[in-house]
């Protein structure tokens, strides 16, 4: 019987730049991200109109990512995903000399393009560069390179207040530029070289053939409730709803988000090693289930007790969705494969679903409630966990990809 060949057992070197590089990454979104709609205030615009420079940046990462798919399968991730982190540094610098509002909302859009890019890059990146037996492992700390950086960012950006509000950008776009010089010098092995005239380039997962495996629908499904759930309805209506009851009150808001956030953190520093070592199918299933009760609760409560520990679980829960799909992902593209399309749309049914929730969420808490708005976003992630529930898991002891 031939063994399979040895993989590594220590995490490469290009995946800790990656980390450090998604670090300064969200931290430097943490920086700006409070100043923004403020900043767009001073053109003497409405609140509708400052809100429009957050979504601009988000429309045009939804718009470009099938393109972003595409560069990443034509030049390889190294290069997409540098050229990615200077556009945005450009961008966000532009945005500190912005003399009008819709000068801003250009230069904020641009952004978008550029985080496209380097996003499904790194997603690349860490496919190639991960050894399969460390997959849950390496999602998890990437994932809490960028949460510690989303939660740190806004306290440096408080504390930075005092130089008004373009120095943020100009410091952001600073940070940008290390980080991409750091990966542009780290990143140059020679498997991540875009290939030379006259070399074989690595084979191509195009989305139809990802599309024909169930696990790939599985992730797709559950990453659109993810997205949905976790980057769309918590932020959105967290805030509304403890603000609408009294026995919670607005100014507790904040502390349900950092209760999510703690709860995230800490479960991230256990389920990768538990995806690498029960598999990605059942920490899926049960993340999916923790979430979906979590939310369907969660509307219903009036005390502050419980609303913390609701918020913390969800984190929980979101933690162990996160690092098992990607690993999944990872799984069914293979290491010896280009999958910028696959990849590209599962970073779409994540935007996808964060700008559909609010919407769909908002419309349903302001005709049936918070409980109904809340419950229909945990049956939604309830019913994420069936593709899973029919299909195998992917998780491999090899360099071949699941088909």
């Amino acid at each position: 019987m031939r063994r399979a060949p040895a993989q590594p057992s220590r995490t490469p070197r290009e995946i800790w730049v990656l980390i450090a590089a998604a670090f300064i990454i969200a931290l430097g979104y943490g920086i700006i991200a409070p100043v923004l709609p403020q900043y767009a205030q001073q053109f003497d615009v409405g609140v509708a109109a400052a809100s429009m420079i957050v979504s601009a940046f988000a429309a045009m990462r939804l718009l470009f990512t099938p393109a972003g798919g595409w560069l990443v399968t034509r030049f390889r991730e190294r290069i997409v995903y540098v050229v990615g982190l200077f556009i945005v540094a450009a961008s966000t610098a532009a945005c500190a000399f912005a003399q009008s509002y819709v000068q801003l909302l250009v230069f904020r859009g641009l952004g978008g393009i550029g985080s496209t890019m380097f996003t499904i890059a790194a997603m690349g990146l860490i496919v190639r560069l991960a050894p399969p037996q460390l997959r849950g492992r390496t999602s998890a700390l990437y994932g809490t390179s960028f949460l510690v950086g989303n939660v740190v960012g806004p306290v440096l950006g408080s504390a930075l207040s005092f130089l008004g509000f373009r120095a943020p950008f100009l410091i952001y776009a600073v940070a940008l530029v290390i980080a991409a010089i750091v990966a542009a010098t780290f990143l140059s092995t020679a498997q991540l070289r875009p290939a030379s005239e006259g070399e074989e380039r690595p084979a191509v997962l195009s989305l139809r053939e990802a599309l024909a495996n169930p696990a790939y629908r599985a992730v797709l499904v559950a990453n659109f409730a993810h997205g949905w759930t976790n980057f769309g309805v918590r932020v959105a209506l967290i805030p509304l709803f403890a603000a609408a009851v009294p026995t919670i009150g607005a100014p507790m808001a904040g502390l349900g988000l950092t209760a999510f956030a703690l709860g995230n953190f800490l479960t991230l520093q256990g389920s990768g090693r538990l995806v690498d070592s029960r598999g990605r199918r059942p920490v899926v299933l049960i993340g999916l289930l923790v979430c979906g009760l979590a939310n369907i609760a969660f509307g219903w409560v009036t005390g502050i007790p419980l609303f913390l520990t609701l918020s913390a679980l969800g984190g929980a829960g979101a933690a162990l969705v996160a690092p098992a799909q990607q690993a999944a992902l990872a799984d069914i593209v293979g290491r010896d494969r280009s999958g910028g399309q696959a990849i590209a749309a599962f970073s779409m049914a994540s935007d996808l679903g964060a700008i559909l929730g609010p919407m769909a969420a908002g419309l349903l808490a302001g005709r049936f409630g918070f409980g109904f708005a809340f419950g229909s976003t945990g049956v939604l992630l309830l019913l994420a966990g069936v593709p899973w529930l029919l299909t195998r898991d992917t998780v491999v002891r090899d360099e071949q990809p699941v088909t």
